[in-house]
């Protein structure tokens, strides 16, 4: 297998449940096509099944992925959102039915060319990133549609874009990835990642495919990794995590993924 293939295996991003305030809100991924999943996580919808009495506040936690995304009732509004080093809220209104398309770290870069660094912490209509794309949903996606419906349009198109796409597979990038998902974010960066180019030559190649450093990469896969482990009561209240985790103390933690998600740890996992 190609070192891309691995990401999927070694990686699982997480956006959490919209418990918070969703009684009348569906959040589903789907996923694509076999051929399609080690460059595609997921396939996603957010909507609402009845009217919402006010305006929803949505917040997408940093997860290392850049998203392709757009309401479904007007396809020609349709968004591409890059990799984010901190969390992002949305206020939608009190009616929407969103989807969206999920890219494994460095797959947006490798199918379609675009520096992922442009991208970075930042949201902007498609249309000005990939003209094709945008029409294309602009085209074939409307609201009728079924969550299989939706998919098999993707799978088609991007089946075609993996067809025609040179992947640059290389080694010391991926290698160096691996070694981040493995080690759950924990490592030196200068030590562990030495894989046959410098710091400077690697910082660029994850600039470009990623979106930013790999320092800051590490620190996503670390939270990602806490979101995963869903810690328990007694583990925060012991403050074990942060230490199992490579922080040097609680203030640290605290301070980081409140940066990542948006609210202490002790809130988002409702202790």
């Amino acid at each position: 297998m190609e070192p891309f293939t691995h990401i999927r295996r070694l990686y699982t991003p997480i956006q959490p449940t919209i418990r918070q305030s969703a009684d009348h809100v569906t959040y589903q991924e789907f996923l694509p096509h076999i051929s399609l999943q080690p460059f595609i996580y997921c396939y996603w919808q957010l909507k609402t099944i009845a009217p919402l009495s006010a305006q929803f506040n949505y917040r997408v936690v940093a997860d290392g992925c850049i998203d392709i995304f757009f309401e479904l009732d007007n396809p020609k509004e349709n968004y591409i959102m890059g990799f984010c080093k901190k969390y992002t809220e949305f206020m939608l209104e009190n009616n929407f039915n969103y989807v969206g398309v999920r890219f494994l770290p460095t797959m947006f870069p490798q199918l379609f060319k675009v520096d992922a660094a442009t991208l970075s912490n930042r949201f902007e209509h498609l249309g000005t990133v990939l003209p094709q794309t945008s029409a294309f949903i602009t085209a074939h996606l409307d609201s009728t549609l079924l969550p299989a419906d939706i998919a098999a349009i993707f799978d088609k198109y991007f089946i075609q874009i993996v067809a025609q796409a040179e992947i640059d597979d290389d080694p010391r990038l991926y290698e160096a990835i691996a070694l981040i998902l493995q080690h759950c974010g924990v490592v030196d960066i200068e030590k562990d990642l030495n894989t046959g180019i410098s710091t400077r030559q690697l910082r660029r190649l994850f600039e470009f495919y990623i979106g930013d450093t790999p320092k800051t990469f590490s620190k996503v896969v670390r939270f990602q990794h806490i979101l995963k482990a869903k810690p328990s009561a007694q583990s925060l209240r012991q403050n074990k995590l942060f230490f199992d985790s490579g922080y040097y103390d609680q203030a640290h933690f605290i301070k980081e993924f409140r940066n990542l998600y948006g609210v202490t740890p002790s809130k988002a996992f409702g202790r």
